[in-house]
């Protein structure tokens, strides 16, 4: 197990009507003017907006709104939202939705305090040093970004979709009524257990030996979220699979299935850039990079037997022990049944991808300073394509 420090600064704040304490929790914290933020008109039309405003009217925090974001959250509504910011005086953010909004939302809080380009921080021209507090009305169980250190932004003159991994991106607070998510679209909920998951197995794909306890962790988080997105595809309002969904979500990307552990993220690389040509949902992106780049690592034969512990110890695949990597590949053909079950798409034309951007697609995928991607298995252009070509099939 490698060192590790670890910390998680969000209160969360679970359950049944928790959103009617927005106001009491805001005023813990010091507000004094919030900037509520939020995607399209369904937390309006749910009324969930209302409860929120009076919430804070009955602790007297005055508070200005800006809507709008987008799946795969927009720059330039970043910085509609640092100019607003920095006129209203605002001195807390509260993404009222999923993750985009909440990526959005801590863009805005590292923005209105930078005095240069907000997208200098996420490219890394300049690091972040000071934020606006960011805290969350979750409406969506995906991204895990109510607690997690990272942010994702897409730039649209450029199609760059890029990501930040900073402490200050970590919110300081976390509304969390499951019965919020009850209203959502299958297919939402589809791409939200698939995040889920990816989140969980970019930890589990791992070199490091030794390190059962996050092991078991990452398992039960992803047959947690296996057997409760049944539950809610079948029966949308079961509040215990939501439940079990929604704090599923939280753990598997604020770090605590990955300490003392180096995770690979390469998936999430790769995906960026399908998500950003196509606009598609980052977990319709990941259905289908994720199996490809199972199937890369068990072609090149990297660390079969953690691919075939996978497939035992997930779908209880029977362990071939002559031939390991025939469990390992009916551990990936079990984990596409399932994505293709709750209505995924598995393969880059079911996206509307073409192949014919297979190479751009490559050139673009950001990497690390030596120019490879990921950390299970370093990955070069050739690498890189040959996923996008198993995708493509």
């Amino acid at each position: 197990m490698l060192n590790f420090t670890f910390c998680v600064p969000t209160k969360f704040v679970f359950g049944h009507g928790v959103e009617k304490e927005t106001g009491r929790e805001l005023k813990a914290l010091g507000a004094k003017k919030v900037l509520i933020h939020y995607g399209g008109g369904s937390v309006i039309r749910s009324g969930l907006m209302q409860t929120v405003t009076d919430a804070l009217d009955a602790e007297g925090i005055a508070h200005v709104s800006l809507g709008g974001v987008k799946p795969n959250p927009r720059a330039s509504l970043v910085y509609e939202g640092i100019e607003l910011g920095r006129r209203e005086g605002v001195d807390f953010i509260l993404a009222v939705g999923g993750g985009s909004a909440l990526d959005s939302a801590k863009a805005i809080a590292l923005g209105i305090p930078y005095e240069g380009d907000f997208w200098d921080l996420w490219t890394g021209k300049a690091a972040p040093a000071a934020r606006i507090p960011v805290g969350s009305v979750l409406t969506l169980a995906a991204t895990g970004s109510e607690s997690s250190n990272s942010a994702v932004i897409t730039r649209e003159d450029t199609r760059e979709k890029v990501g930040l991994n900073h402490q200050l991106n970590r919110p300081v607070l976390a509304i969390m009524d499951p019965e919020l998510t009850m209203t959502l679209p299958p297919y939402q909920t589809a791409c939200g257990a698939t995040d889920i998951m990816a989140h969980a197995m970019e930890r589990y794909f791992t070199n490091e030996t030794e390190v059962d306890v996050t092991d078991r962790l990452c398992e039960a988080v992803i047959s947690t979220v296996i057997r409760a997105a049944r539950i809610a595809m079948k029966d949308p309002r079961n509040y215990e699979a939501r439940a079990n969904l929604m704090w599923a979500g939280t753990i598997a990307h604020n770090d605590t299935v990955g300490v003392g552990r180096l995770g690979d993220f390469a998936s999430h690389r790769i995906e960026h850039e399908l998500s950003a040509m196509y606009d598609v949902a980052h977990g319709a992106g990941l259905a289908v990079i994720f199996p490809a780049w199972m199937r890369y690592h068990l072609e090149t034969g990297h660390n079969i037997m953690r691919l075939a512990q996978f497939a035992v110890r997930i779908w209880h695949c029977e362990m071939n022990f002559e031939n390991p990597a025939e469990t390992a590949l009916r551990g990936i053909e079990a984990y596409e049944g399932f994505l293709k079950e709750i209505g995924m798409p598995i393969t880059m034309k079911e996206l509307g991808a073409r192949t014919e951007d297979i190479p751009e697609l490559t050139r673009r995928v950001r990497r690390s300073p030596d120019g490879t991607v990921g950390q299970f298995q370093k990955l070069d252009d050739a690498a890189i394509e040959r996923i996008f070509r198993i995708a493509d099939r």
